[in-house]
């Protein structure tokens, strides 16, 4: 068995976990959120301890199932107890966002502007340049994230577009004057 799938997964206080007709529940005080498993892997809990088992046990593809749905479980408790937060960082003459509504207003250079729809889940800040975007569930803060991102990825000769707030772009030197 993986060593990730192995783990012990060691539940906060005020977090609840369930499981039913193969689906794991998480509560907890900021959200709810839920996820369907295989069949192949069961889930045992004891009082504040999750341990993830497998029915099968010569099946090499039911190791690495088993070390996913921990590494699933944990953003899942995590995402309830703290939750998940992406920064955005918007450069360029011109470039703007503005949060509208149940939209996401973009000004990225191009002849119109770009709405993207937020997702009811997630909450989106606009402030100077910088959006942030913050949810509970890991996948649907990141996806959204990266599809804002993907509409004008960042150029290496400006560093002219969207971009995440860690990431680094390598610079390109242009056209050299003779």
């Amino acid at each position: 068995m993986s060593r990730i799938g192995k783990k012990i997964i060691t539940l906060p206080a005020n977090v609840e976990l369930t499981v039913a007709a193969g689906k794991v529940v998480v509560k907890g005080p900021k959200a709810t959120l839920e996820r369907f498993i295989s069949p192949e892997v069961h889930i045992d809990i004891s009082g504040k301890e999750v341990k993830v088992s497998r029915h099968d046990a010569a099946s090499t593809a039911v190791d690495v199932i088993s070390g996913t749905i921990v590494s699933h479980l944990e953003n899942m408790i995590q995402g309830v107890t703290q939750g998940y937060t992406k920064k955005l960082l918007i450069e360029g003459v011109g470039y703007k966002a503005d949060v509208k509504g149940q939209d996401l207003a973009l000004g990225l250079g191009l002849s119109h502007p770009v709405a993207v729809p937020i997702p009811p889940s997630l909450k989106v800040t606009s402030e100077k340049g910088t959006i942030t975007i913050t949810g509970s569930n890991k996948e649907e803060v990141g996806q959204f994230a990266a599809s804002i991102r993907a509409l004008k990825k960042p150029e290496p000769y400006k560093g002219k577009g969207i971009r995440y707030e860690d990431e680094i772009i390598r610079r390109k030197q242009g056209k050299k004057t003779a």
